[in-house]
């Protein structure tokens, strides 16, 4: 008995001491893109330059240790420099003014509105999960492996994820990479923002239609959706169909992160009704993928059941189901899961699949397109089954007894708190 305590105390001792070697060396928190074609970035004038050569992030990078214990991930991807097109505020799309900052836990993001006034907003690429870091993290001096954990993320995920979405036939915002360097038009946000790696998107809240729907009333947030159901009642449905085909389509692309704060709604008005559309926002776990001793753990079933690795099969339907989910889609019927499944089998096909990813530079493709595409496959063949699992999942579930994030603050009906077309 006592070998086998002091066997387990040195296994213990060795896991410990692996961490923390892990860890060493960097205890930066927060690091933005490196260019790697110019020398002087803060004196150069960036309206010489049509596009630059960026590396998104080199904070990841890791020898043997690191991508022991804390996973390879998307190291490689994040350190890899690629060609990307310079944007001035200005000039795009007639001109873009600043409306406000956004309030993300891990992205810096500006909401902007064009000439015509179509909201749109610049997401970093680059993340800041200062925020996310626990004071026992502080406390050990394991700061990094929160930090370290963005690798996980594929920086260029979103526009591979908008690719796919359009041969799926499924509404997007559209995101495209772009550098924008420091310039006047960015004013007090200048130091912050200036030279740096974003995602330039459609925002999901819009006056405007940037969509090619007909009809459309506006472009809303999930909680002013509730509010318009509040307020006319049965006259507001969604377009189950549409949104069973987006959740499912979240699983091929492995995006765990959907809570309610993440969507959009196209209002369209039809008589005296309305039918709200939605829209996904925000891709960044798209394609995630943690490896590696200590995420391992972490993203266990039964440690954090939220967090799901990308990986050929689904082992844990429960952690991608959402309150969101339960909320719009409780009492759907499973047949319209099923139809779905079968469409988006037969046009996500290994063609359709492997020609998206031209989206992609090819530096990016060669180090990631072979093990993504393999996934997304595997999963597409097991579609209608997982199909049958998410809907079983809603219906065995109970309903919402709490507000939807981002909903705290309105003052619901009973039956509208615990669904939408509850009554």
């Amino acid at each position: 008995m006592k070998k086998i305590l002091v066997f387990f105390l040195i296994i213990i001792v060795v896991f410990i001491g692996l961490v923390y070697l892990s860890v060493r060396g960097n205890d930066k928190e927060f690091e933005t893109c490196k260019i790697l074609n110019i020398e002087d970035v803060e004196n150069i004038d960036f309206h010489d330059y049509d596009s630059v050569l960026v590396a998104a992030n080199n904070l990841y990078k890791g020898g043997m240790v690191k991508e022991l214990m804390q996973g390879s991930n998307y190291r490689e991807a994040w350190s890899t420099p690629v060609k990307v097109p310079v944007v001035f505020l200005d000039t795009l799309k007639g001109g873009m003014k600043i409306l406000e900052e956004g309030g993300g836990k891990q992205t810096h993001s500006l909401k902007l509105e064009s000439k015509d006034k179509i909201t749109y907003t610049l997401r970093s690429i680059t993340k800041d999960p200062k925020k996310l870091i626990p004071d026992i993290a502080k406390t050990l001096g394991l700061e990094n492996i929160i930090v370290d954990g963005v690798s996980a993320q594929h920086p260029y995920g979103a526009i591979l994820a908008a690719k796919l979405a359009d041969i799926a036939g499924v509404l997007h915002t559209h995101p495209r990479v772009v550098f924008i360097p420091k310039q006047e038009r960015l004013g007090e946000f200048n130091d912050k923002y200036g030279n740096r790696l974003y995602l330039l998107e459609f925002e999901t809240e819009s006056e405007e239609n940037w969509t090619d729907f007909p009809d459309v009333k506006e472009i809303i947030e999930t909680d002013d959706l509730q509010e318009l159901r509040q307020k006319y009642g049965q006259k507001v449905s969604i377009n189950r169909s549409a949104l069973v085909r987006i959740r499912l389509f979240d699983l091929l692309i492995g995006d765990w992160d959907r809570h309610s704060e993440q969507w959009g709604w196209i209002i369209q008005k039809e008589n005296d009704n309305f039918v709200a559309t939605p829209i996904a926002g925000d891709r960044d776990n798209a394609f995630f993928n943690p490896d590696g001793v200590i995420p391992s753990i972490v993203t266990n079933k039964n440690v954090k059941p939220l967090i799901r690795p990308f990986e050929k099969d689904i082992d844990h339907m429960k952690g991608l189901v959402y309150p969101f989910d339960i909320y719009f889609l409780y009492n759907t019927p499973e047949r319209i899961f099923i139809e779905q499944a079968n469409n988006l089998q037969d046009l996500m096909t290994d063609e359709k699949i492997d020609e998206a990813f031209a989206v992609w530079p090819k530096e990016i493709r060669d180090l990631n397109q072979s093990e993504i595409s393999a996934k997304i496959k595997a999963r597409r063949d097991k579609l209608v089954k997982y199909a049958r699992s998410f809907h079983q999942v809603i219906e065995n579930s109970e309903l919402l007894k709490e507000p939807l994030k981002g909903s705290d603050d309105l003052d619901l009906e009973p039956g509208l708190l615990k669904c939408f077309e509850c009554e």
